[in-house]
């Protein structure tokens, strides 16, 4: 894939729609023409659809360069994340009750995350990766006789769920329901048709989708802190920081992050990871010929190549400036991952994927400091289970469609691809 660079520097608006429709080609020139001509632009904000009564913000500064990503993210005492991590401002109860810690700052989100990352114990951690070996051996015996299916919806959306569902306890049973309020928070809070079709039904959809999850959450707690077991929510509710623990509340708020980012973010590196490996076939066998050795510069390959999470926003503290240009204290800063995965100056052929790439700093997970993704280590092990069962089981698996792409300039994700594969796959 190469960028074309259709639109000139002043056409580029990221908080249009049109923008994020056009081809990927096209997308991908226009970040190349603002890394190029404006790396730090200014952008207006999206229209509040109506019926929502959102103030809309006057505006925001978007990063586009991997080194001013770094820098933004290193410094949160400039650079805070409590005011709101979406573009538009939203009510402070969204920002509690959907962005947990990501929506934190300084000792807050300290105590919140020290709590959370006791419940990733070594323990913790073997049993999620014994899980993923477990999730995916049936994946792919639900789908091996087909020969046929939705990539998306039958084996990468399946992974996550799972693991996170089992991490959390949650019984099987529930798992469509999980997923089922997972996607339409994100697909209505982008704003994608198929999720809405009136406005005014955005926040009480989202809400409502959030309160499910958060319920079902809350009810689990109540039941182990009178039966612990060995799960997550057990270890969540009997962990304590200067004697301090999660409520009710933040253990729902956080179980909303987990499957929100924790599925959303792993299904589309899956997905967008596999048509890859289609669209380069010569990767893919790279990558066959030796799996094990290639596999930890591919799995980083994919989290580049696929850069799930799009964006994410900043609030300056003080009068400040990235690469000369004035930043204001209150402004907004958005920083687009995306653009810094391809930065001409850090990646050698950045619009090239290559499963053998060494030099491949990405920002896939955010930027480094406080707000690095706490399971960036169980998310690449999720990848590389997935794709070994894949060369394993499937190894004529190829995608048969255009991946149906969510509309959302937040989460790159891939609603429906379908694939096709020998049935009985390996076995046959």
């Amino acid at each position: 894939m190469q960028p074309r660079e259709v639109l000139s520097v002043d056409e580029i608006k990221l908080s249009d729609i049109a923008l994020w429709l056009r081809p990927m080609e096209e997308r991908e020139g226009a970040f190349a023409t603002l890394r190029r001509e404006r790396p730090v632009s200014f952008h207006e904000e999206p229209l509040v659809p109506e019926g929502m009564d959102f103030p809309r913000g006057r505006g925001y500064w978007a990063v586009t360069k991997h080194a001013d990503i770094l820098h933004v993210s290193r410094n949160p005492e400039i650079f805070c994340s409590g005011q709101g991590t979406n573009i538009g401002d939203l009510p402070e109860p969204f920002l509690e009750y959907f962005g947990n810690m990501i929506n934190m700052d300084g000792k807050r989100h300290a105590r919140m995350r020290g709590i959370v990352s006791r419940g990733f114990t070594p323990r913790m951690i073997q049993r999620a990766e014994e899980s993923v070996e477990r999730a995916v051996a049936k994946i792919m015996e639900n789908v091996i006789e087909k020969g046929e299916c939705d990539f998306v919806k039958e084996i990468a959306a399946r992974l996550p769920l799972a693991i996170i569902c089992d991490m959390m306890g949650i019984p099987e049973s529930q798992h469509d329901f999980v997923i089922e309020n997972s996607n339409a928070i994100i697909g209505v809070a982008g704003g994608d048709p198929e999720f809405v079709t009136d406005p005014a039904d955005i926040i009480p959809r989202i809400l409502n989708g959030g309160q499910a999850l958060n319920e079902l959450c809350k009810e689990l707690a109540i039941e182990r802190r009178k039966t612990p077991t060995d799960d997550l929510v057990s270890a969540l509710v009997n962990s304590e920081i200067e004697g301090q623990s999660l409520t009710d509340e933040e253990l729902g708020s956080f179980f909303v992050l987990l499957v929100v980012a924790g599925n959303e973010t792993t299904r589309n590196a899956i997905s967008h990871g596999m048509k890859a490996l289609c669209d380069y076939p010569e990767q893919r066998e790279i990558w066959a010929r030796d799996f094990e050795g290639i596999a930890p510069t591919a799995v980083d390959e994919i989290i580049r190549w696929a850069s799930p999470v799009l964006s994410f926003r900043r609030t300056a503290t003080q009068d400040t400036e990235i690469r000369g240009q004035a930043i204001s204290e209150g402004d907004k800063v958005v920083l687009w991952y995306n653009s810094g995965n391809r930065d001409e100056e850090v990646f050698e052929n950045p619009f090239k994927f290559d499963v053998r790439r060494t030099q491949n700093e990405h920002v896939a997970f955010g930027g480094p400091g406080p707000h690095f993704c706490l399971g960036a280590h169980l998310a690449r092990r999720e990848v590389t289970i997935m794709f070994r069962e894949i060369f394993r089981t499937l190894p004529d698996l190829e995608i048969t469609s255009e991946p149906d792409r969510l509309w959302s300039n937040f989460v790159h994700g891939i609603k429906r691809m379908n694939c096709r594969f020998t049935p009985g796959g390996a076995r046959a």
